[in-house]
């Protein structure tokens, strides 16, 4: 069960002083009371008065961390070097903070947390937020008509939607957008435009920044630096960073459409990021194959 649903891994030890500690041993005690790998523990921050260890799981049984916090502060101040103070406390922003609740049963309060983490998920997963690309929008030189399309399509779907900003095709911009609204537990987060082979073309690559195991199927190929082309070709991208799942689309409005169809019938049937990913590309590869042999008739067409 996983019980870290927005990505909040950290643990804050208060009111604790060290002096010459091994923090490897620190962290290992810390990974030896929640039960976990002890690569799994970092300590990330040593402040005055304070540490801050990293938890890196996803999934955490209630039952290894519920209650758990005077045997954890027992465990650091057998560690040489470690002072704690008589109000020495540990707190998490996240569920995590389950380990500072006590008297409590752990079987019947496992019940309890798996059922608010279904609700949780639930209500996340129906929170999109869809995000134009691109200078030409920034600029007005062309109209936004993705984002009031797929807004008024999710809330049919019974989506709460919320239009993002415009992103400028700038990838650190990108990548800060998408990490925010991460951050915000958005279930969904689109972006429509940036997955072209120009330079200026960034979506594919900041889905893969956050997920570096997105799924990133080609539509089509190029060879690499003909004309404006510095990549080898389109992609889309389809991510899952915890709960939220993060979708690069195309920009043109035809494809669009025909993408948001296949998509919503992918999260009808929770299929995974790699089967999304490649039913996307279908629709949208046979949709540019349309396209191609439309151009190639109405020219052949022309010529005559």
């Amino acid at each position: 069960m996983g019980l870290n649903l927005l990505e909040k891994t950290e643990l804050w030890v208060n009111n604790v002083s060290l002096s010459g500690v091994n923090l490897t041993d620190l962290a290992a005690a810390v990974a030896d009371v929640l039960k976990l790998e002890r690569q799994k523990v970092l300590v990330v921050d040593v402040g005055k008065n304070a540490l801050t260890l990293d938890i890196l799981e996803k999934d955490i049984p209630a039952k290894n961390i519920l209650g758990k916090e005077a045997e954890l502060l027992a465990a650091l101040s057998k560690i040489e070097g470690v002072r704690l103070a008589e109000d020495a406390y540990i707190h998490s922003n996240g569920i995590l903070g389950l380990i500072c609740l006590t008297d409590q049963d752990p079987e019947e309060f496992t019940g309890k947390v798996e059922a608010m983490v279904g609700d949780i998920k639930s209500r996340i997963a129906k929170r999109a937020i869809v995000f134009p690309t691109g200078f030409e929008l920034i600029g007005n030189n062309i109209k936004d008509t993705n984002t009031s399309f797929l807004r008024d399509l999710l809330i049919a779907e019974g989506f709460k939607v919320e239009a993002g900003p415009i992103i400028d095709d700038d990838p650190e911009d990108m990548v800060a957008k998408l990490s925010e609204a991460l951050s915000k537990a958005y279930g969904l987060i689109v972006t429509t435009g940036g997955v072209g082979a120009e330079e200026k073309d960034h979506s594919v690559e900041s889905v893969l920044a956050l997920d570096p195991q997105a799924a990133t199927p080609y539509l089509v190929k190029f060879e690499k630096g003909t004309g404006r082309h510095v990549k080898d070709g389109v992609r889309i991208a389809v991510g899952r960073v915890g709960p939220s799942l993060l979708v690069a689309l195309p920009g043109p409005n035809d494809e669009v459409r025909i993408a948001a169809a296949e998509l919503l019938d992918c999260l009808r049937l929770a299929l995974d990021k790699t089967e999304i990913a490649e039913r996307l590309a279908t629709v949208l590869r046979a949709k540019l194959m349309e396209k191609k042999e439309r151009f190639h008739h109405g020219h052949h067409r022309s010529d005559h």
